[in-house]
């Protein structure tokens, strides 16, 4: 094999000469973490809150809940990130998208894939809480309503915190994927880690070390990821239920 090893590439000085190669996988590393994690935050509470609605006996809510999570989720990721990022600020009021384009590139790439990946992952975790709620016995909920609880008391109080410790598995693999989709955003020129990588072949012509590394850091994300929810979802564990001891 022709090719030339040559892992001392990271130590270089960057052709920008501000930073190191290493330097700039680095960035794209914290890019990767905090879009990530911004919009898990906003996939996790709009995710609940349709949750919630698919299941309430108002057909009104329960069918624009269900509107939400057929559209975003049927919807590719890359399609609705083109949406957010170049057909959106065209359909704001002229004031509004004119400043928003005037902004920082960064800025304006950041939002739009927060918003984006935040939005596409809502409705997957909505379909888990209401998979979480609906697992619940029924005689939770009327007993909740027995106690003098209104309905959304019952929720609150009774339901939605079995139901939370019930569905951390496959919430915990959704929080997996948001890291994972990420990549996507560097197609509207984010520089998360997969850019960055991208980046760093570009001006390096080593493509092995660079996509190695790549991949080691998002290995890393993961196993961190799963260590922590792996610990968090034994100390909330349901005796008598999934992953909860008799």
């Amino acid at each position: 094999m022709s090719y030339q090893w040559n892992w001392g590439v990271f130590l270089q000085p960057s052709a920008a000469g501000d930073d190191t190669y290493l330097g700039w996988m680095f960035s794209g590393f914290k890019m990767t973490i905090a879009l990530s994690l911004t919009a898990w935050v906003l996939a996790l509470m709009l995710g609940a809150l349709v949750g919630v609605l698919r299941t309430v006996p108002n057909k009104t809510l329960a069918g624009i809940a269900t509107a939400y999570v057929e559209l975003f989720r049927n919807v590719p990721l890359l399609v609705q990130l083109f949406i957010w990022y170049f057909v959106l600020p065209e359909l704001l009021p002229a004031s509004i998208g004119d400043a928003y384009k005037q902004s920082n590139p960064v800025l304006q790439q950041f939002l739009a894939s927060m918003v984006c990946l935040g939005l596409f992952t809502s409705a997957r975790v909505a379909e888990q809480v209401r998979a979480g709620i609906n697992s619940l016995p029924r005689g939770q909920k009327n007993a909740g309503l027995a106690l003098g609880f209104t309905l959304p008391q019952t929720y609150r109080h009774v339901m939605l915190p079995m139901a939370f410790r019930l569905v951390v598995p496959p919430l915990t693999s959704e929080f997996l994927n948001i890291f994972k989709n990420s990549a996507v955003c560097s197609t509207i020129g984010l520089l998360e880690l997969a850019a960055q990588g991208r980046q760093l072949v570009d001006y390096t012509a080593q493509p092995y070390e660079s996509f190695i590394a790549v991949t080691l850091s998002y290995i890393i994300i993961n196993v961190t990821v799963m260590t922590l929810m792996h610990r968090f979802e034994k100390r909330i564990a349901v005796p008598g239920y999934i992953g909860g001891k008799s």
